[in-house]
């Protein structure tokens, strides 16, 4: 959602923004053309593999885009580290990029094959291999269940348990023969590929996607300059449920920090969904700072 995330975050020229989730800098690229010679971004991303990526993408604009490798829960001690105080726009893409998912190495898509990893950021952490191999199957099916909104969560789980008992589960496709030898024939072939869910809980869990944000959220908005922005664009009911929450705490407390600019989440347009059907799910929420004494 490009234009939709510009006609929130840029205001004026000459601004500072903070990508969160700068990934392969799509949108980075569009905030640094728009935001005239004297405007700034600072890019955040887990995967080393985005910022190299971006490094690249973004080299002709100098020192004018920093990227740093670093979690968005950190964002306050990365700014800080560089000596920035604030921001003036601030945006979180959420979820997993385009690019991740088409790596089956990557091991976050069912479509190829690739090494049961999902880790956004590959130096650190526990890989979905260890959940679906170490995890106890109540755990398991908790977790597909919360995080992936999957209603055959028990069965798969149990399935699982039964598959690594013979033999530890290593790949993606591995993994997916599972799911599809445990779920029913009318299920194995609808709409939506029996897999989705459960590797969307999976890579939630692996990479503590939803434990992390409305802290994040929070944090944002501490550094956001008055009258500055926040954009978040959220694919999944719960980061979206999270979202809209914070928001709205901090909107209606006693002394708001927050105005809400999007009573209701704009979603993308059918241009861009029929161009790119991974953007049918985002929803996008944005909120400017109140610039009331005592939140200079």
């Amino acid at each position: 959602m490009p234009a939709e995330v510009l006609f929130w975050l840029v205001q004026e020229e000459g601004r500072t923004c903070l990508d969160c989730t700068v990934g392969y800098s799509g949108h980075a690229e569009r905030i640094l053309e728009a935001s005239g010679s004297g405007g700034r971004l600072i890019g955040l991303d887990r995967d080393a593999m985005a910022i190299a990526a971006s490094r690249e993408r973004l080299a002709r604009f100098g020192d004018r885009a920093l990227l740093l490798q670093g979690h968005f829960a950190d964002l306050k001690q990365h700014l800080a580290a560089q000596g920035i105080r604030r921001v003036d726009g601030i945006l979180f893409d959420l979820g997993v990029s385009s690019p991740q998912l088409d790596e089956a190495a990557r091991g976050f898509s069912f479509q190829g094959d690739g090494p049961l990893d999902m880790r956004m950021d590959q130096s650190t952490g526990e890989t979905a291999a260890h959940l679906v191999n170490q995890w106890p199957e109540a755990q398991l099916a908790d977790t597909i269940f919360q995080f992936g909104e999957e209603r055959f969560s028990r069965r798969i789980a149990r399935a699982i348990v039964s598959a690594r008992a013979r033999q530890p589960l290593a790949t993606t496709q591995e993994l997916v023969a599972v799911i599809e030898g445990s779920v029913p024939a009318k299920y194995r072939h609808g709409r939506l590929h029996c897999a989705t869910r459960t590797f969307q809980a999976l890579r939630i869990a692996v990479n503590q996607e939803l434990e992390c944000l409305e802290g994040a959220l929070r944090d944002a908005v501490e550094v956001l300059s008055p009258g500055g922005r926040l954009c978040v664009i959220s694919f999944h009911s719960l980061e979206d449920r999270i979202v809209k929450h914070t928001f709205r705490a901090l909107a209606d407390q006693e002394d708001p920090e927050l105005a809400i600019l999007t009573k209701r989440p704009q979603v993308a347009t059918s241009e861009e969904s029929t161009r790119n059907p991974r953007s049918r799910s985002a929803k996008l929420r944005a909120a400017q700072r109140v610039t009331m004494e005592g939140h200079a």
